[in-house]
């Protein structure tokens, strides 16, 4: 791999001694990650577990396999990792992952979350928003509302609201130099520092949204100084309501220049790609969550055409509040401020359609549901799973009751179905769909 001189030059004084080491990395193969998703009712068994990790495994991931289809894995590398357990919110948590696409540190939020509290998860970019939206719906978020704004903008709503902010920021990507070799072409020696000028002006941004207490998790992919450990010393000589909380250093992290509380993660020492990882604390008080509750908007009759499936066809009644746009029926976690002014990719978790007297489920419900929240489910296997994700009808060997029954592979979910007489009539998304 050709590095450019400068980077050579920067990183021979930074490492000294372990500058070989560190440069020889970059000929070495990219480290492949993935975590399972307790969220799910049915989990595989995988070998190669990353140490210390509640869901992290080595390996990689196919992208037609029913593990990730069915949002039962989700690929992400090692040292990425490590972001989302650094943050691990507790049930209850209000969190927002602020520079969140693809996915990979939302679905880990989710992960501890466990269905409850509130997650925003937030890209810039529409493009990218509408990838982070397959990728949590996928995995079976729920309580999970997906923006597509600026920081800037967040912070006109979510004033002092989060509990845990986690900012995996916009950086000049050294860390992914082994992994993606075109971000080389992107650095140069001044790249660095007018990264640092960005991820400024977004963390001025985050902290109006952090609540009193509340945690901030700064993290980036890259090893650059100016983007990490100036960016931490920055942010306690500007915010003196913040304090740092050590890290610990696991599985080859290491300390972090000149400030120890903070993780550095190398690939001559880490078995990962590059990252950096400073958490820090608000000092003030903890007050109470308060919100005003929202109201409903459904008319008596969409409301009723909704209690009617769910008492048919659900074991369980859903929490949260219903919400309808246009005639698709969203659940939104509850305790949210008003939103209307964002744009917003994702309403929280899409239930469903209303049309002409009736009600019919989404997708996303059909994989956010595990197998004993629903009354009526039908197994298929691997060879009509393949049928179905080309979007062909499935015929059974034997009729069943007409009616929506949740469609499982390997004990989770796929979305729903309709079945008439012997026949699975195909919903699953054209967008979706394999050749």
């Amino acid at each position: 791999m050709n590095l450019p001189n400068e980077f050579l030059k920067k990183y021979n004084q930074l490492l000294q001694e372990e500058a070989v080491a560190f440069f020889d990395s970059f000929s070495q193969q990219p480290i492949s990650g993935f975590r399972v998703n307790p969220l799910k009712k049915q989990l595989p068994v995988f070998s190669d577990s990353i140490k210390n990790t509640p869901w992290g495994y080595y390996g990689k991931v196919s992208g037609h396999s029913i593990d990730h289809v069915t949002g039962v894995i989700y690929s992400q590398e090692p040292a990425s990792q490590m972001v989302g357990q650094i943050a691990a919110p507790q049930k209850d948590d209000r969190v927002l992952d602020l520079a969140a696409a693809p996915g990979g540190k939302s679905t880990h939020l989710l992960s501890y979350l466990r269905n409850t509290g509130v997650l925003v998860s937030n890209d810039i970019s529409s493009k990218r928003s509408k990838i982070l939206v397959e990728n949590i719906e996928r995995f079976g978020g729920r309580n999970v509302v997906v923006t597509n704004e600026s920081s800037k903008k967040l912070a006109t709503v979510f004033k002092e609201y989060f509990d845990i902010i986690v900012l995996d920021a916009p950086c000049s990507g050294e860390g992914m130099f082994r992994k993606n070799s075109e971000a080389i072409t992107y650095w140069n020696a001044d790249y660095p520092l007018k990264c640092s000028f960005l991820q400024k002006e977004i963390l001025e941004d985050a902290l109006k949204m952090l609540a009193p207490g509340g945690k901030l998790i700064y993290s980036t992919c890259t090893w650059s100084k100016e983007e990490n450990e100036d960016i931490v010393s920055w942010l306690l000589e500007t915010y003196d309501f913040l304090k740092l909380v050590d890290i610990e250093k696991i599985n080859g992290m290491k300390e972090g220049i000149g400030i120890p509380e903070t993780a550095r993660m190398y690939p001559h020492h880490f078995k990962g790609e590059g990252q950096f990882v400073a958490m820090l604390m608000d000092k003030r008080e903890k007050l109470k969550h308060s919100c005003k509750p929202a109201k409903s908007n459904l008319s008596k009759v969409q409301l009723q055409l909704w209690h009617d499936f769910q008492k048919k066809h659900l074991t369980n009644k859903l929490e949260g509040l219903l919400q309808c746009f246009g005639q698709e029926l969203y659940l939104l976690p509850l305790d949210l401020p008003d939103l209307s002014k964002l744009k917003i990719a994702r309403n929280g978790l899409h239930l469903g359609t209303f049309k002409k007297n009736r009600f019919e489920p989404s997708f996303a419900l059909g994989v956010a549901l595990t197998s004993d929240e629903v009354i009526n489910t039908i197994e298929i296997d691997e060879k009509n799973f393949k049928n179905y994700l080309s979007g062909n009808t499935i015929t059974l060997t034997k009729e069943r009751s007409k009616g929506w029954y949740q469609l499982l592979v390997k004990g989770n979910g796929l979305g729903f179905v309709k079945i008439v007489g012997n026949t699975i009539k195909n919903f699953y998304p054209k967008g979706l769909r394999l050749p």
